[in-house]
């Protein structure tokens, strides 16, 4: 009777009872405990602060001043309606994202994670950075379906990272390339992290329209760490670094894979699904379902009690996101009731005035503030109430805003002084964590740019004619490849500083959407990878001349 009264009710006019708000109580102490435990003081205290805003509001100075909530407001807007903990996002975690996860969590768990790591295990050549493309592939094949970068890093990490030293990397440049490289998980297609399932529901679109506008950006940002990783590798044999390795003890050793290949039907049929438009909740269900299936006719098939045990990680990790969630659910709630939203805009837009640069400049700092402090997902649902609206002001797309606040909510996390999946990659490499995090911070730098280029040319995104997604993604991927060049400050020869810059300059001039811009970049891309070619090949005459 109580749970038809609570669907039923009209809010804001039937009356608040004293059940209500008891239940609010408890509601609000069971959450601010669950966020104390798993997630920890970080997010705790700062929906605290806002609870508290909630009922001082009117001593608060300026524009974040307003009139206030009494309880019977709070436990209206908190518990009783869709406005608060339980609203859209908390909706689409039980929904959709705790089927992902189970499957997810049984996917590893009966040897389909395993298949992905092999596989990018195999395809690495020992004399070309091979330990290190191995990184690269295999966290991000099992990035698109775990969309967790600290699980990524202590799943693939532990076996690429040694190898990594033994080719000639530094502990630092080992950590930070496994820690972008499993970064980059939460923006590959076709699964990304949990955001972006919250982005397609938020949007009202498939979410397979998500995923497909987010591939360009994705594979520009595997290709930057693979050309970097690449270029890297060629200046250690330059310099023959590691070349008393032999490539036997570089070469990953890995089970045979053909007969395993079966393991990842379920993958398949989850994105064949998903891409086709059925529904999510049922996708993840029938690739769960063939999952158990699978698992009987294999011959490591798990027992009871450890599909139990796969079952249960499942759910845990889904506490990780639920949680944070549901307290966001507060914060958004006080942010948009209370008006702070749409003041906070104002004041965007009075300072970022008609100029988008600006305020995409004033989004990016604030998405990397939340994103340190908060996880990804929570740090994205509040960068959308806050910056979204400004930028859709400014004529963005809608899905083009979100997409910018969602990238750098991931990047965050990879950005000192809070970036965990370095800080675990730096614990395996036995590295500096500070020096492998801005390491990684610097190797990521792709991802700081791409935002801005979909910002100003949506066909990126696939928002536009085919003729400017195909232009705008060549001009893209050549200002990739001169930025590694620039980082690794070596190509086909070592780069002086003047010609790093220079190739920085390149990668600027290319990837912003301008077609003179573009001209310029490119011929000057162009005349100094020539130069390099032709400095490579003297030296490698010279070398010949004194064997």
């Amino acid at each position: 009777m109580e749970q038809l009264r609570i669907i039923s009710r009209i809010p804001y006019i039937e009356p608040v009872l004293g059940a209500d708000k008891v239940a609010m109580f408890i509601i609000m102490v069971l959450l601010l405990e669950a966020v104390r435990r798993v997630i920890g003081m970080n997010l705790l205290i700062f929906v605290m602060v806002f609870i508290a805003y909630c009922f001082l509001g009117k001593y608060c100075p300026g524009f974040t001043k307003f009139s206030g909530f009494n309880l019977k407001q709070f436990t209206e807007i908190m518990t009783l309606t869709s406005q608060g903990i339980y609203g859209t996002p908390l909706s689409t975690t039980a929904s959709y994202i705790f089927y992902f996860m189970i499957f997810g969590s049984l996917f590893a768990a009966c040897g389909g994670g395993q298949v992905l790591i092999d596989i990018g295990m195999k395809f690495s050549n020992p004399k070309t950075g091979g330990p290190a493309k191995a990184a690269v592939l295999s966290s991000g094949l099992m990035g698109m379906i775990s969309g967790s970068a600290v699980a990524n890093v202590s799943t693939t990490g532990v076996m690429t990272i040694p190898m990594m030293k033994k080719a000639g990397y530094t502990p630092e440049q080992a950590g930070a390339i496994e820690s972008v490289a499993s970064t980059g998980g939460q923006i590959m297609p076709p699964i990304m992290g949990v955001g972006a399932f919250i982005m397609a529901e938020l949007l009202g679109v498939q979410y397979g329209q998500i995923a497909l506008s987010a591939a360009i950006p994705a594979i520009a940002y595997f290709a930057s760490v693979f050309l970097l990783v690449g270029f890297l590798a060629r200046a250690n044999t330059w310099k023959h670094i590691g070349t008393d390795v032999s490539a036997d003890e570089l070469t990953f050793k890995v089970n045979p894979i053909l007969g395993r290949l079966y393991l990842l039907l379920p993958a398949l049929v989850l994105v064949y699904m998903v891409l086709t438009g059925k529904s999510l909740r049922s996708s993840a269900l029938v690739a769960t379902v063939i999952i158990l299936v699978l698992n009987i006719f294999n011959k490591n098939r798990l027992n009871l009690k450890e599909l139990f045990e796969a079952f249960i990680d499942g759910i845990k990790q889904c506490a990780n996101v639920a949680v944070p969630v549901a307290a966001c659910g507060i914060i958004i709630g006080t942010v948009v009731q209370s008006g702070l939203a749409n003041k906070f805009s104002g004041v965007i837009a009075t300072v970022g005035g008609s100029s988008l640069l600006l305020a995409l400049l004033i989004t990016m700092l604030g998405c990397m503030l939340l994103g340190m402090a908060l996880p990804t997902v929570a740090a994205y649902l509040i960068a959308v109430v806050l910056f979204v609206p400004v930028l859709v002001k400014l004529g963005l797309p809608l899905l083009v805003c979100h997409m910018f606040c969602f990238y750098f909510g991931v990047m965050a996390q990879i950005t000192p002084p809070v970036c965990l999946a370095s800080f675990t990659a730096a614990g395996i490499a036995g590295a500096d964590s500070w020096k492998t995090g801005w390491t990684g911070f610097i190797y990521a730098s792709v991802a700081f740019i791409v935002p801005f280029v979909f910002a100003y040319e949506p066909a990126v995104l696939l928002q536009g004619p085919v003729i400017n997604t195909v232009t705008s993604s060549v001009t893209l991927f050549l200002g990739v490849y001169a930025l590694a060049a620039s980082i690794a400050g070596f190509m086909f020869a070592p780069l002086n500083k003047v010609t790093r810059a220079l190739l920085l300059g390149c990668a600027f001039l290319s990837i912003v959407p301008e077609t003179v811009t573009d001209v310029i970049g490119i011929a000057l891309l162009a005349v100094i990878v020539y130069g390099n070619y032709r400095q490579a090949k003297a030296h490698a005459a010279t070398e010949q001349k004194a064997v």
